[in-house]
């Protein structure tokens, strides 16, 4: 039986190249990345075109800014596909 779920992939950068041209767009890649290769190693798959990023600042999450590497964090949640899925949920900055 196919399900769905959800989790997080996540990047880390620096909050002062945030304006540099094609600076969030290679984070958002690499939180993707991120998450493609969280959801292979748990047996599922990311069903294409169901990324959503968000930068996260501080006091929006569970997720404390502050002490992020460089203060700047890119999320992209995903939908995930296969057996057991449904059981998936992301949660604060961990996947549940």
């Amino acid at each position: 039986m196919n399900e769905t779920g959800h989790l997080f992939g996540w990047a880390f950068g620096d909050m002062s190249k945030a304006d540099v041209a094609g600076y969030l767009e290679t984070l958002q890649d690499a939180a993707l990345d991120n998450a493609r290769q969280d959801a292979a190693s748990r047996g599922f798959e990311v069903e294409a075109g169901t990324e959503h990023f968000a930068v996260i600042e501080q006091g929006e999450t569970l997720v404390d800014v502050g002490n992020a590497p460089g203060g700047l964090v890119v999320r992209c949640t995903v939908t995930i596909l296969g057996a057991g899925a449904a059981g998936v949920h992301p949660e604060g900055p961990m996947n549940g």
